[in-house]
């Protein structure tokens, strides 16, 4: 199986590998053609439609995937939220999310002016890299969950709709 991800970010590259361990899997630097930091769940999910469709159709038979990460408000307060999607070499598609928390107040203000979270969170953290590493998600959940294991959930959702629709349609 051949599968390509819209991103050169390891943290999503070893999710698809951990969750596809038999697969082929090649980072392509697919754009997301949202915002540079989403902020929404719609525009989250469209940058992950966006990185996988272009994916699947960059190469012949391969299995497109897109994950991105962004924020979201539930009433008046931000979280952390996340997408994924799955297009297959015939043109369906899957998406999924995954989990969510709230981000502190005193990252807001910058986010809306138009920082981006992976940029804020190696100044708020006091580290380098967060977004190639835990993540927000792992400094919110004090290392409990990191960004790998986040994006493998939403992989493993992804994986299991397209096989459950693969078995359907192998019945007809």
């Amino acid at each position: 199986m051949n599968i390509k991800i819209g991103s050169k970010n390891p943290t999503k590259i070893n999710a698809v590998t951990e969750v596809f361990p038999d697969a082929s899997v090649t980072a392509f630097n697919a754009s997301s053609r949202v915002s540079a930091q989403p902020f929404s769940d719609e525009e989250t999910m469209l940058g992950a439609v966006n990185r996988a469709t272009q994916c699947a159709e960059a190469e012949d038979r391969a299995i497109g995937i897109g994950l991105e990460g962004g924020v979201m408000y539930v009433a008046e307060q931000l979280y952390l939220c996340n997408w994924g999607a799955l297009v297959t070499p015939e043109g369906q598609k899957f998406t999924a999310s995954g989990a969510r928390v709230a981000l502190p107040e005193e990252l807001e203000a910058r986010l809306r002016d138009g920082a981006e979270l992976g940029d804020l969170m190696d100044r708020y953290a006091e580290k380098q890299a967060v977004r190639t590493k835990e993540g927000a998600i792992g400094i919110f959940t004090n290392d409990v969950v990191s960004r790998q294991e986040m994006f493998a959930h939403v992989v493993k959702l992804l994986r299991g709709q397209w096989e459950y629709w693969s078995e359907k349609n192998n019945r007809k």
